[in-house]
């Protein structure tokens, strides 16, 4: 069987820190086995979540569908303002157009969380902020998430990270998604 994580994160600069950073969990969910989806920077920029208007974007359908297939999530948030940024925020907001499914929300779904910010105590509070949001939707945080200080650890263009330790933490998580996946399906 074939486990599919999709990666939801990133900032509206392309290539950034944290876009790097989701590289590198869902790198640790190939390892693994799964199959993977990015949806990063661009992919993110979304018209505001209204409820009320049931007419998506080709953009937003895609988030949603991606999301409805998927048997793990990995999320990664930079730090704004201590918390998540508007652009993750609003992408998980349309997690609601998944209300009405047989699985509905995120149900049955590991997620893994990551915040990175300049400081320490953004990346905890938006680290925070991602578990308590998967919780709202009904999906299971990993036991291991990551607040990552983005100015002592930085990625390379080849997803290389200057932190051994912390490279292979992002590595587990993506692990540990794939692992609660298929102990799920089995």
């Amino acid at each position: 069987m074939t486990i599919r994580v999709v990666g939801i994160g990133g900032s509206i600069r392309s290539d950034s820190q944290s876009e790097r950073t989701l590289s590198a969990v869902l790198a640790g969910a190939r390892q693994a086995g799964a199959e993977t989806t990015t949806l990063a920077g661009a992919d993110l920029v979304l018209p505001f979540y209204d409820p009320s208007v049931t007419d998506r974007t080709d953009s937003a359908r895609r988030l949603v569908d991606v999301l409805r297939n998927a048997d793990g999530v990995i999320l990664v948030s930079p730090g704004y303002h201590g918390t998540v940024s508007g652009l993750v925020k609003n992408a998980l907001d349309y997690v609601e157009d998944l209300r009405g499914d047989a699985r509905p929300y995120l149900d049955g779904r590991a997620v893994g969380c990551v915040g990175t910010a300049q400081g320490w105590q953004a990346a905890v509070s938006t680290l925070t902020a991602l578990r308590s949001i998967v919780h709202a939707l009904r999906g299971w945080p990993t036991p291991l998430g990551a607040a990552l200080h983005a100015g002592e650890v930085r990625f390379d263009e080849d997803g290389g990270c200057t932190d051994a330790k912390t490279a292979g933490t992002l590595h587990t998580i993506g692990e540990q998604v794939v692992d609660f996946a298929r102990r799920r399906h089995g």
